[in-house]
C-alpha cells in the first residue's frame, strides 16, 4: 500500500528496463510523479509514459530533492530516480539529509543494480574477490583524497571499480589515476572498461593497465582494474574466488 506523504528513492539500474528490479518497476508503475536528472528520466519514458516528469540538469541535486519532497507533501505519489543504485554515488544520502526539513514525509530507499555489477557481468567476473569502488569526480571530493584512496586500494591489492573516470571538464583524470596505480601495480594487470552499460552503444574492452592509461573514457564509462590474481579466461575478465577447479576427466 502506498503511504501518503512518502517519497521513494529508486535505483533504476544501469539503463535497460530488463535490469530494473521488480520492486523498482512496481513503485514507478504506481507513482504519479517521477523526479530526476534529465538523462535518467528519458530512459524511463518509454515504459512509464503516463507519469508526470519533473527534471533538472546536473549540479542541481538539492533543488531536485526539495522538488520531490514538496510534491509528496501535497499527497502525491512521488519517486526520485537515480541510475544504478540510489545509495552508491546516488541521491539516497542527500534525500535523507534534506528530509530532516520535511518531518512529515517518509523516505524509502529502493535498491538497484549499480554500474559495478552491470559492468562486471558484461566483462565476465572481475569482482570475484575483495573490491573497492572509487569515483574520480572531484566536484565534492578533493583530488588529494581520491589519490590517497587509489594508493590504499592498490597497496591492498583490491580489484578497483572506478566510477566517473572522465568528463568534458575532467579530461585526463583516468590517465592520472593509472599513473598512481602503476606505482604499485604491474603494467600487465588485467583491466576492463564498459561504456554505456545496458544502453544503446554498449561496448566492452579487456586490456592491460598500461593500455588503460592511454584509453579514452567518459561519464558513461565504468572502469575495472584487476588485482594481482585477475586473469583473462576465454576473453573474459576473471578474478578467482579461490576455489580449486578440478580438471575435466579424460575420456
Amino acid at each position: 500500500m502506498w503511504i501518503l506523504n512518502k517519497v521513494y528513492v529508486v535505483g533504476i539500474g544501469p539503463g535497460a528496463y530488463e535490469q530494473m528490479t521488480v520492486k523498482a518497476a512496481k513503485v514507478l508503475g504506481e507513482c504519479e510523479v517521477i523526479v530526476g536528472y534529465t538523462v535518467y528520466a528519458e530512459l524511463l519514458k518509454e515504459h512509464f509514459p503516463d507519469k508526470e516528469y519533473m527534471t533538472t540538469p546536473m549540479r542541481q541535486e538539492e533543488s531536485r530533492c526539495r522538488m520531490a519532497f514538496e510534491e509528496a507533501q501535497k499527497g502525491r505519489k512521488v519517486s526520485m530516480v537515480c541510475s544504478g543504485d540510489s545509495g552508491i554515488y546516488g541521491m539516497a544520502g542527500l534525500m535523507l539529509e534534506i528530509g530532516k526539513n520535511y518531518p512529515d514525509v517518509e523516505v524509502e530507499v529502493i535498491p538497484g543494480v549499480t554500474a559495478a555489477l552491470g559492468g562486471a557481468s558484461i566483462l565476465g567476473a572481475p569482482l570475484g574477490h575483495d573490491v573497492c569502488l572509487i569515483s574520480l569526480s572531484d566536484l565534492m571530493t578533493p583530488w588529494a583524497v581520491i589519490e590517497k584512496r587509489l594508493v590504499s586500494a592498490a597497496r591492498g591489492d583490491f580489484v578497483i571499480c572506478i566510477y566517473n573516470p572522465s568528463s568534458r571538464k575532467r579530461k585526463g583524470y583516468l590517465a592520472r589515476a593509472c599513473e598512481i596505480l602503476l606505482r604499485y601495480k604491474d603494467r600487465e594487470t588485467v583491466c576492463g572498461i564498459v561504456r554505456n552499460i545496458a544502453r544503446s552503444g554498449e561496448e566492452r574492452e579487456v586490456l592491460t593497465l598500461g593500455q588503460l592509461k592511454d584509453t579514452e573514457a567518459d561519464m558513461f564509462s565504468t572502469v575495472f582494474v584487476g588485482s594481482s590474481e585477475t586473469r583473462v579466461v576465454s576473453g573474459k575478465m576473471v578474478t578467482p574466488r579461490g576455489y580449486k577447479a578440478e580438471k575435466e576427466p579424460v575420456r
